[in-house]
């Protein structure tokens, strides 16, 4: 059987593969929304938001990779994950990714981030129930982006 290390870790390999086929239009961005939980919260500096995983979360998810696509997002690269137990249906996940962007003339603009998922294990699988994540919108405009 799996270790929670290795479920964990395919569940966002799995995520991160289904991000960039959804940036290359190569999947509806619907078959995405597996990884959720049916009720979620985000924060942000943008403020603290819940949601559900229904039809808005689609819609909400279309227009976030659409805007990703016109302002050249090429892929989504996960550089390392760090799973820290909070119980044993709990997880806190920390992802530390990497986004390229084609911009105009210039090489690929490559910028890291991070954020945290708070995960939890119904019926044996992993879904997002929260996460946290820096200012976005101050990134990309610090690389000329957007």
């Amino acid at each position: 059987m799996d270790t929670m290390d290795e479920i964990l870790r395919g569940f966002f390999k799995r995520y991160e593969s289904m991000a960039n086929r959804v940036l290359a239009s190569d999947m509806d961005v619907a078959e995405t929304t597996f990884a959720f939980a049916s009720d979620f919260i985000a924060a942000s500096p943008a403020g603290v938001m819940t949601g559900k995983n229904d039809k808005s979360l689609k819609t909400s998810m279309e227009k976030g990779y659409a805007r990703y696509r016109a302002i050249g997002t090429r892929e989504l690269k996960i550089r390392n994950l760090e799973i820290t137990p909070i119980d044993a249906l709990h997880f806190l996940v920390r992802v530390d990714w990497r986004s390229v962007y084609e911009v105009n003339e210039r090489p690929d603009v490559v910028i890291d981030f991070e954020v945290h998922y708070l995960v939890q294990l119904r019926n044996g699988e992993p879904r997002i129930f929260g996460w946290v994540s820096g200012d976005e919108e101050a990134v990309l405009r610090e690389h000329g982006i957007g």
